[in-house]
């Protein structure tokens, strides 16, 4: 019997991961330097693999023979479940490490919890995923305090890419009616009991990075939902290409 709220909350955290790891992949020969070029093709590596896990859990709560390359390369732009966050353009280099400050930080407390979850899978993948988390978090926060501590140009194009994610992030501390009985049951994590500590750290980095916190607007919100921006399609036109284009290839 498919496990509908099961497959649901398995996709939004694989697909979450898998959209983030298709956007650092653009950066391949194309960061600032070899080191951040291999370090975000890093964090785009982990976070593919995160999602490979939960999407094979996705496929088996749904029980309708798709297996996690079906449901990455073979489901249209209104069936992915990722926050509007992650799919946002890489920008330059600030806004890329703005949108990833935002979302690491936040992946690291729902990880960390996610490792007392009651299914067993979920928490095995949290407790591998937490620990690679854990340095994305530190990578972005020390990139954080370069940027913003640096010189006049590195700050405000810092200033402008936090400026620009900022508005996606209260999606990430959304819990609606569709996981509410998993989190009843111990499965998901009630990402509304992270905001106060995420808070706290990120007003830290910030703090060390001479930043203010942007202001409060209008929270963006809708991915949960299949509610995307225009910048999701164009991510799975190149993404799922081969695929689409040869469905009977072998590779």
């Amino acid at each position: 019997m498919a496990d509908t709220a099961l497959f649901d909350y398995a996709c939004r955290l694989g697909d979450d991961s898998l959209i983030l790891g298709q956007r650092l992949s653009e950066w391949c020969g194309h960061a600032p330097m070899l080191e951040v070029d291999l370090s975000l093709a890093n964090v785009g590596l982990d976070l593919i693999g995160q999602a490979t896990h939960f999407l094979k859990l996705a496929g088996e709560a749904e029980g309708k023979g798709r297996d996690e390359d079906k449901l990455a390369f073979h489901r249209d732009v209104l069936d992915f479940k990722n926050c509007l966050l992650v799919e946002q353009p890489n920008g330059d280099f600030a806004q890329t490490i703005a949108r990833q400050f935002l979302f690491s930080n936040w992946q690291e407390l729902l990880l960390r919890e996610l490792c007392k979850s009651t299914n067993a899978t979920v928490a095995a993948v949290a407790q591998k995923a937490v620990k690679e988390v854990a340095y994305h978090a530190r990578l972005a926060n020390e990139w954080m305090v370069r940027l913003g501590d640096g010189t006049a140009e590195s700050r405000d194009r810092l200033v402008n890419g936090l400026d620009w994610m900022w508005r996606f992030s209260d999606e990430l501390f959304e819990a609606d009616a569709a996981i509410e009985p998993l989190i009843a049951s111990g499965v998901a994590c009630d990402a509304r009991k992270l905001r106060p500590e995420w808070d706290v750290r990120i007003a830290r980095v910030l703090k060390d990075a001479t930043l203010e916190r942007p202001k409060a607007r209008r929270a963006t919100v809708g991915g949960r939902k299949g509610h995307h921006s225009e910048h999701l399609g164009h991510l799975l036109t190149e993404m799922q290409f081969l695929q689409r284009a040869y469905p009977d290839a072998k590779w």
